[in-house]
């Protein structure tokens, strides 16, 4: 079964930075396009961001300009950098892998990661 890791988040004071990473294992990586994922208290898990294999990008409207996202098919990895981050970003952020035509997600979740931002 696929597996997918994401790294730690952490509190960010709005305005500020962070990039997570996440790993997937028993997958061919490189074949698949990836997508973040986030679900904040009382709300739907969202797609944040995709990345398709030919390198092409979605961004949710919410997040266009401030988040990118990127891949490195050597080491299995999708990043999401995020910037200027908001209170409204704050969330648990997956990753996951996704169909291009509908957007939504193929694999079972890993266990997320959570980003709050406040000060």
């Amino acid at each position: 079964q696929v597996k997918f890791v994401e790294s730690r988040g952490g509190l960010v004071q709005p305005g500020g930075s962070l990039r997570l990473s996440c790993a997937a294992s028993r997958i061919i990586f490189n074949i698949y396009n990836m997508g973040w994922y986030r679900q904040a208290p009382g709300n739907q898990r969202e797609l944040v961001a995709a990345i398709s294999v030919d390198l092409s990008t979605n961004y949710a409207d919410s997040v266009k300009g401030r988040f990118t996202i990127s891949r490195d098919n050597a080491k299995k990895t999708v990043y999401l950098q995020m910037n200027s981050l908001k209170p409204e970003d704050t969330a648990v952020y997956y990753c996951n892998s996704v169909s291009w035509a509908t957007m939504t997600p193929l694999d079972a979740w890993g266990q997320g990661t959570l980003v709050t931002v406040s000060s």
